[in-house]
């Protein structure tokens, strides 16, 4: 506890130095926060949040350089601890260069945001959002810096189709993933015997097309990402042949009202091998979540969502096999620079966010839980 509270009072004096600094050209932002969780009956994340936890502080800076009109240079370093989750070295979330051609194409080339869905590119930025957490069916917390980019690039722009016919923004990338070392994926690959030396990694490939329509604040779109991972343990091998993970979704804001919804499926048939012993994990997850928001105040906005998990490739009558997830959140911005968040989650089933190490007497199948987090970001 001292010394996450050390990090997170030491990069706000360091960050209220700076806010958004103008430093020669070079762009400065960031963000720290603190997260608390408590929940009845099973520990959440790989906190201990059925005693009330503050093993969650989160933390980024990120700088970028505009080195031409067309050429622009950046990256985010980034620390955290969820539970036993992340830990004190620093990450780089992304950093690439990008150029822009013109509206309608550009390119970018590094370690590359991956398009997908309403929110994966941008989920590393806690100050935008409402939600403490953000659906875990589709943006699961424990799994976000192997889900928010690739190493590879990235052809992007937009597609002007008349006043009467809004724009289409496209997005197509290719590049290699590497699993978070520190993530829940390899968590729970530990758990079940496997530890790797080198995080597994593989091949993605994929694209964002979305249309703004000429109805003000309405969006429709759709991601599609082919993706592959393979890993060699001490004592044995994790192989998941490419899959292709496709999510629609829509959004639409509208003065101080909101609603969004995603559908996200990923099939995958991955095969652990222990030894001689050959596991196979068969997956089919159907994932989606509606929300709504309304800035009540200046300051002040209340929301709501629902999230819905299943694992169709398994028995589904069987709580380890899917999660629903009924929350309500509220904001409140002290000022431009701190704010402040609670949420309620009613969780039913136990596919999500629980982790043996964590639960070593089992699981209950129904928990609430209380989340509250503080946040800086200049």
């Amino acid at each position: 506890m001292p010394r996450r509270m050390s990090l997170f009072l030491l990069v706000c004096i360091w960050t209220g130095t700076l806010y958004a600094q103008d430093l020669s050209g070079i762009q400065i932002h960031g963000f720290v926060t603190q997260g608390f969780l408590f929940s009845s009956h099973n520990n959440y994340l790989t906190m201990q949040s059925t005693s009330g936890s503050l093993q969650w502080t989160d933390g980024a800076a990120s700088f970028s350089d505009p080195l031409t009109n067309n050429l622009r240079v950046g990256i985010q370093l980034h620390m955290y601890q969820l539970g036993e989750l992340g830990g004190p070295n620093v990450q780089v979330d992304w950093a690439s260069g990008d150029y822009k051609v013109n509206d309608y194409f550009g390119f970018r080339a590094g370690k590359v945001k991956t398009a997908l869905g309403l929110f994966n590119d941008s989920q590393d930025v806690d100050a935008i959002f409402l939600w403490i957490l953000l659906p875990q069916s589709v943006y699961p917390a424990d799994n976000k810096s192997f889900l928010l980019a690739h190493l590879g690039g990235e052809v992007y722009g937009e597609l002007p189709l008349g006043d009467r016919g809004g724009k289409l923004l496209y997005r197509g990338f290719a590049g290699e993933s590497i699993l978070d070392s520190n993530g829940g994926y390899v968590q729970q690959l530990a758990e079940d015997g496997l530890t790797f030396a080198t995080p597994p990694q593989g091949k993605t490939y994929g694209g964002d097309l979305r249309w703004q329509a000429p109805l003000r604040g309405l969006t429709v779109g759709a991601s599609a990402v082919v993706q592959a991972l393979s890993g060699t343990a001490s004592v044995g091998t994790l192989q998941i042949p490419s899959l292709l993970v496709t999510s629609p979704y829509a959004q639409f804001e509208r003065g101080k009202f909101y609603v969004a919804g995603e559908y996200r499926r990923t099939p995958a048939n991955a095969v652990l091998a222990i030894g001689p012993e050959v596991i196979p994990l068969p997956e089919d997850q159907r994932s989606w979540f509606v929300m709504g928001s309304y800035r009540i105040t200046e300051r002040f906005q209340a929301g709501s969502y629902y999230s819905h998990y299943v694992n169709k490739a398994l028995d589904t009558a069987l709580p380890a096999n899917y999660s629903k997830d009924w929350v309500v959140s509220g904001r409140y911005d002290f000022n431009s620079y701190f704010y402040g968040k609670i949420e309620g989650h009613f969780l039913h089933g136990t596919g999500l966010g629980y982790y043996e190490s964590t639960n070593p007497n089992g699981l209950r199948p129904n928990s609430n839980m209380l989340a509250a987090k503080i946040g800086f970001t200049f």
